[in-house]
């Protein structure tokens, strides 16, 4: 089955599908991601603070996939966002990875109350990978619509992509139409709102209807709004089921039932991009 392709506003192509290894043991993640390979999966997201991008470059070297077929993403690490520290930090990454080159790079939370507020000079930084060619594109991650204003208009380099958290629960809607005003892209971490789509009488009602799973019937939402996905798993099975979601369409009355499952600020899960400032030992 093929993956459909978003393209980005710098005229390159993403997958719109593809496979998270946050929270997967570094030790079991050649093994996995070798696993998605092998379910059709092409498009990579991993992160520096993930510490197993070792694993990923593992199972691109041992996969035999040719490198022009995969999409590799990775993330700056928190502590790293003083310019000479992320160059540094991306070299690092390319050598684990085992790459001349990432497809993505993303600043993976803004900071606002580390580094004296400056996250603009970290991302003028960014944009020098793809001049250099270590990057082919640059993006954000968790990124506000005021963070995203100020990047811009301090630098009018404009990111290709934004990587947040958005699922039915949390349409995380004020930054969407701050994407689309910048014409980036939405990619949506946590798409299946960590497992919890499933104990949702509306979405479980939809999935029984249509003979598909609750994951299925949320990550096709995400899929006919314009969201690019990476599920996560360690399971072969689930890693299928997620795959599995283009021989079907949602009603619009399916896609508005969802939508409106939205809980504002309620609905979030992970923490709020204004106030995290976690930056690991």
């Amino acid at each position: 089955m093929t993956v459909p392709t978003i393209t980005l506003h710098d005229q390159t192509a993403i997958p719109q599908l593809g496979f998270g290894v946050f929270q997967v043991p570094p030790d079991q993640t050649a093994k996995t991601v070798l696993n998605a390979f092998e379910v059709g999966y092409r498009h990579i997201d991993t992160a520096q603070m993930y510490q197993n991008e070792a694993g990923v470059g593992e199972a691109i070297a041992t996969s035999g996939i040719p490198r022009e077929e995969l999409y590799v993403t990775t993330k700056l690490n928190n502590g790293f966002h003083r310019p000479d520290d992320a160059r540094r930090s991306l070299d690092e990454s390319l050598s684990r990875l085992g790459l001349d080159r990432v497809d993505l790079f993303l600043i993976h939370w803004p900071l606002p109350t580390r580094y004296d507020g400056d996250f603009v000079s970290t991302w003028q930084t960014m944009a020098e990978f793809v001049e250099d060619g270590r990057a082919t594109s640059v993006g954000v991650s968790n990124f506000e619509p005021s963070h995203l204003d100020r990047i811009i208009s301090e630098t009018s380099v404009v990111p290709v992509l934004n990587q947040v958290e958005v699922h039915p629960f949390f349409g995380n809607e004020d930054v969407r139409a701050a994407c689309a005003r910048h014409d980036i892209a939405v990619e949506a971490w946590a798409p299946i709102a960590r497992g919890k789509v499933a104990d949702d009488p509306t979405i479980t009602g939809i999935a029984d209807r249509l003979g598909r799973t609750p994951a299925q019937v949320a990550l096709r939402w995400h899929v006919q709004r314009g969201d690019i996905v990476f599920p996560k798993t360690v399971t072969p099975e689930r890693m299928r089921e997620n795959f599995d979601i283009f021989d079907f369409k949602l009603s619009d009355d399916d896609m508005s039932t969802i939508t409106a499952l939205d809980r504002g600020e309620e609905g979030r899960g992970g923490p709020h991009p204004d106030t995290f400032d976690m930056i690991p030992d």
